[in-house]
């Protein structure tokens, strides 16, 4: 083998070892992440505060200022 071969292969060993540590590393984020939640997203249209409520629930009360609120639709 000459040596053009062999840093060749040297460098494909490299980036293939890269590519495997990066197909690890997001195997890794995407278990151990946060995962989607179906809370409906509210925001009063009193205060202004923005809140998380059950997926079940129509309207939803303000924590800050007990407004009944509609949820955002995106």
């Amino acid at each position: 083998m000459n040596v053009s071969h062999l840093i060749f292969i040297y460098v494909g060993l490299m980036l293939g070892a890269l590519v495997v540590l990066d197909i690890f590393s997001e195997l890794q984020r995407r278990r151990f992440g946060p995962t989607r939640t179906d809370d409906r997203i509210f925001r009063c249209k009193n205060c202004g505060y923005v809140y998380t409520d059950d997926p079940d629930v129509d309207r939803s009360r303000c924590t800050q200022c007990g407004k009944l609120n509609e949820p955002i639709v995106f």
